[in-house]
């Protein structure tokens, strides 16, 4: 059995026992949801376990793994600024359009696992927050959980990895290749426990909320799938007809079989040999941009994943009854931009990588455990949305650097190039 079929069981089994109590009243129902929630807390718990290790790991390689940024040349360039403004664009729409289906949801889900909770921290001003982005010891702020500052060094450090000479960089990033394969095996591990530990998280949740509980769950999955082609029709297809001077009809009909890859196999990975086909042979763009290009936005493309990131955090803060302060929503937007980068490959890693966001708000981190149990439909819109944009990124980058190699050195484009027809 897949396990993403085992979890959607486990999160069913859960809401199902949870409902029945709630609608029964059976004290031995309630009795049995409840007294199986120090399961569920014990996954939480070993999720928490990995996330700081995994998150350093993975933002080090992908960041020391881009080398001195210095030598990206133009089409490096474009190719990076056009990720990172349509992953940050992708974090506040997912926050806007999930706060526009709030009303959707049931209030009185959000009052029960609000009772529930602890109550939320004191969030500091926005002078405090930006001093406390810089850990004065990197070491206290691991030790502490504080997941931010640790994220603010570990770019720094990869950054300056990068920029060292080709050995003594390669080293340095073989150790946090080893690493992180290490952790995402662990990762592994622990995401076959999900079923039981979705279960456990649900049932008590559920036989306090009730109904609601199901109600506030198809919003949020509702307003992620709508944020997401909203998202696409908004950002990518202006981008397509207006920095890279292609029709959308004919992108979108180029794009097709990826995006359909993509959407069955929720891997951008897996995904990878039919993007480089569709963007040489269907949208025609010069080699040179699509072995840059597609290579680089398959590790760190991640854009529909950020979209979803960010309507989860606003629907996880509704939900557990903590307020989104102006300081608060900065952290978790630096937080889901940086770790949006770095998600590649890690199992369920748009549900495991909202840690960091979740700390900078203070929600707890059990609204992982609720989220991993509907991921599989959001992820596979997810997944195609970011092969849509990686194509996206080498169309508007081909017109924008001219099919120019990274470094500044002349390629040579792909036969039938849009470039041999300007």
């Amino acid at each position: 059995m897949k396990l993403y079929v085992a979890v959607a069981l486990g999160l069913v089994g859960g809401l199902l026992l949870g409902l029945i109590a709630a609608v029964s009243g059976s004290p031995v129902l309630i009795a049995i949801a409840e007294g199986i929630e120090p399961i569920g807390q014990a996954f939480v718990d070993l999720l928490k376990m990995v996330v700081i290790p995994l998150v350093v790991a993975v933002i080090f390689v992908g960041v020391g793994g881009l080398g001195d940024l210095r030598r990206l040349g133009q089409l490096g360039g474009v190719a990076l600024l056009f990720f990172a403004a349509t992953s940050a664009v992708g974090v506040l729409m997912g926050m806007g359009v999930m706060q526009l289906f709030l009303p959707l949801a049931s209030e009185s889900a959000a009052q029960a696992v609000t009772a529930a909770s602890a109550e939320a921290p004191v969030l500091p001003g926005p002078i405090e927050f930006l001093l406390g982005l810089i850990p004065s010891n990197p070491f206290q702020a691991a030790a502490e959980g504080a997941l931010l500052p640790l994220i603010v060094f570990t770019v720094f450090f990869a950054a300056a990895t990068g920029a060292l000479p080709e050995a003594e960089r390669d080293r340095l990033l073989a150790l946090g290749n080893a690493v992180t394969a290490a952790l995402i095996k662990l990762v592994h591990w622990i995401l076959w426990l999900a079923p039981v530990g979705v279960f456990a998280l649900a049932a008590p949740v559920t036989a306090r909320a009730g109904w609601a509980m199901l109600q506030s769950l198809g919003a949020f999955i509702l307003a992620v799938l709508v944020g997401l082609v909203v998202f696409v029709a908004l950002v990518y297809v202006p981008a397509v007809r207006f920095l890279g001077g292609m029709r959308a009809k004919a992108f979108l009909k180029g794009s097709l079989n990826p995006i359909l890859i993509a959407a069955s196999t929720s891997s951008t990975a897996a995904t990878f040999p039919a993007m480089l086909e569709a963007a040489e042979k269907e949208l025609q763009l010069a080699r040179t941009t699509t072995s840059f290009v597609i290579p680089l936005g398959t590790g760190i493309g991640r854009m529909g994943t950020a979209l979803f990131q960010g309507a989860g955090i606003v629907f996880l803060a509704w939900l557990f009854g903590v307020p989104l302060a102006a300081a608060g929503i900065g952290g978790a937007v630096l937080a889901t931009f940086i770790v949006s980068f770095t998600v590649a490959g890690v199992p369920a890693g748009g549900v495991v990588s909202l840690a960091p966001a979740l700390g900078a708000v203070g929600i707890p981190l059990e609204g992982l455990g609720i989220l991993l149990g509907v991921d599989r439909i959001p992820d596979m819109a997810r997944t195609a949305t970011n092969v849509t944009g990686i194509l996206t990124a080498a169309v508007v980058a081909d017109r924008q650097a001219g099919g120019i190699q990274a470094g500044g050195i002349q390629g040579s484009p792909a036969p039938g190039s849009r470039r041999w027809r300007r």
